[in-house]
């Protein structure tokens, strides 16, 4: 039998005890309800301060008024005019398209006669920097996380003036135990996203943005490799680029290329794209729309132009012309971060078709005010935009109807005969010459950038560029479709990582369709133990505390 006193203590100790469950429960609830209040604020405070800017709303009533009547006279003209109206719409589509191939023609006239880019200084001794936040969202990317870890273990900046946040999704318990396994450093932290809609990188990237301190901040992909000395660099070039800087945009570049065709001509295509023509569009001061990583901002700029828009899936070519719109210009550095390419078809549409739809998305969202986007960009700007946005994508819709229209010509024996008249005449000869110099330009301006990086090997695989832009055109038709059914679904690009040497293109295929299969069938499959400790790990983080994961090292849980 029990003593009163212990009796006593027996009863003392489950008062305790009841009062210490309902403090973690009450704990838990507040942390609940703080972790909803930020995720409202990432999701809803763009659309709700400026909704002008918000992609959450689709086109404003008169945009599609505009489009209907574009639509009910290029119909009715085509009935009752056909040439007419096939000579009228030539002539509206050839300014744009000679506009594309005229900034392609410059980045090529650049690359040849401009040195490659010149590192500024690097920024004073260690003990001068600043704080660095470095975001990292995260969704199913399990395989390249421990490449991740190395990685940003590699960068050349002090640990105790760097903050780096993992973000993931709540729904990917998988992510989340691939991350506790991975030995974080105390300066690395697990940011867990509470669920709900839309589910997209920028809003990820928002929600985390919010428990950030750093006075300058920086996106990468999971699979991304940046140089060790970026931030460094970004850092000098924010810090010298004047008071107009927003932003500084690292180099990306591919580290797979040699896997398969689509993984060569992505990296012709990156190449051109990041080490010519940005750097062309940065020389001109013309809007720069952003890559999706390697984004360095000063902190200040992206809390003034609001942040990420959660409901654009192409979130940075979006957040470049709201730059633009700031007055603020965007520049380029020579540090670059290794990415990986998609090798499949499979996987490069899906990316492709994202990219698309959110240029499509972009495009529509500025364009609701043309007035006033002219007043705030100029006309220089203004026109550069309508060049690089509306250009590029009315010329991956178009392009393979010009295709079809010369097969057209072939088979009804008109290829060779001139059209009558000196209007159909001038649009034929300013036509074709536009089509072969936007091809050899392009097909140079690939090679050049290529060679700049010792891969002359792809300057063959340059000349298949024709069938390439074919497939992007297939993209971009698959982008508009899906714009007007689902506009703000986030098609996921699978990454396996790094390829050990001596694996094959079909070995890391096939590694991303059992990933892409096991996450299909659930994000949350794991081996039973691992999933509980899991759930129990995330089940009532604290905010701002530290704690134990798995009897390893602390991490905070946001």
């Amino acid at each position: 039998m029990l003593s009163n006193s212990t009796r006593k203590s027996g009863g003392s100790t489950t008062g305790d005890s009841v009062r210490v469950g309902t403090r973690a429960e009450a704990d838990a609830e507040a942390l609940q309800a703080t972790r909803r209040r930020h995720l409202r604020t990432a999701v809803d405070a763009l659309k709700q301060k400026n909704p002008a800017y918000s992609a959450c709303y689709g086109l404003w009533p008169w945009q599609s008024l505009a489009l209907l009547v574009m639509l009910v006279i290029a119909s009715t003209g085509a009935i009752f005019a056909p040439e007419a109206t096939l000579y009228a719409l030539l002539a509206i589509m050839l300014v744009p398209f000679v506009c594309v191939v005229a900034v392609r023609v410059a980045a090529l006239a650049h690359v040849c006669m401009h040195p490659p880019l010149q590192a500024q200084p690097l920024p004073p001794a260690d003990g001068e920097l600043p704080l660095y936040t470095i975001l990292v969202p995260l969704f199913r990317e399990t395989a390249v996380i421990p490449g991740l870890v190395a990685a940003l273990r590699a960068l050349d900046y002090p640990a105790d003036r760097l903050e780096i946040m993992l973000i993931a999704e709540e729904v990917d318990i998988d992510t989340q135990v691939a991350l506790r396994r991975a030995k974080l450093d105390p300066h690395m932290q697990i940011v867990v996203v509470p669920g709900g809609e839309p589910r997209t990188k920028p809003r990820a990237t928002q929600y985390a943005l919010q428990f950030a301190k750093g006075a300058y901040v920086v996106v990468y992909d999971a699979e991304d490799e940046p140089e060790p000395d970026q931030l460094r660099r970004a850092l000098s070039a924010l810090q010298n680029g004047g008071d107009r800087i927003g932003c500084v945009q690292a180099r990306l570049n591919i580290h797979n290329s040699n896997l398969s065709w689509f993984s060569r001509q992505f990296t012709i295509e990156y190449t051109a794209l990041f080490d010519a023509i940005l750097p062309t569009l940065d020389r001109l001061r013309l809007p720069v729309p952003l890559g999706g990583t390697s984004n360095h901002f000063p902190r200040h700029v992206l809390d003034d132009v609001g942040g990420w828009d959660p409901y654009n899936v192409t979130e940075d070519a979006d957040l470049g012309m709201r730059l633009a719109r700031r007055g603020r210009d965007v520049g380029v550095i020579p540090s670059t971060t290794w990415e990986e390419a998609p090798t499949t078809f499979r996987v490069w549409k899906g990316q492709r078709t994202r990219w698309l739809k959110g240029w499509m998305q972009t495009y529509g969202v500025h364009m609701r005010e043309p007035r006033v986007l002219w007043r705030e960009l100029g006309a220089r700007r203004f026109a550069g935009f309508q060049v690089l946005m509306g250009g590029m994508i009315l010329s991956a819709l178009v392009h393979p109807w010009f295709y079809l229209l010369l097969v057209f010509e072939l088979w009804s024996g008109r290829m060779l005969t001139l059209p009558q008249g000196a209007v159909g005449q001038a649009l034929l000869g300013i036509g074709l010459l536009n089509l072969c110099v936007g091809y050899v330009s392009a097909i140079a301006l690939g090679t050049v950038a290529a060679a700049r990086r010792s891969r002359l090997d792809l300057a063959a695989h340059a000349l298949m560029m024709p069938a390439y832009w074919l497939l992007i055109s297939f993209a971009a038709h698959r982008a508009l479709l899906e714009l007007l059914w689902a506009p703000h679904y986030w098609e996921k690009t699978e990454h396996v990582g790094r390829v050990a040497p001596g694996q094959s293109q079909r070995v890391q295929s096939g590694a991303v369709m059992a990933k892409t299969a096991a996450s299909a069938s659930g994000s949350g499959r794991l081996a039973s133990g691992d999933n509980h400790a899991a759930k129990a790990e995330i089940a009532v983080p604290v905010a701002g505390q530290r704690e134990a994961v798995s009897g390893k090292e602390t991490q905070r849980l946001l």
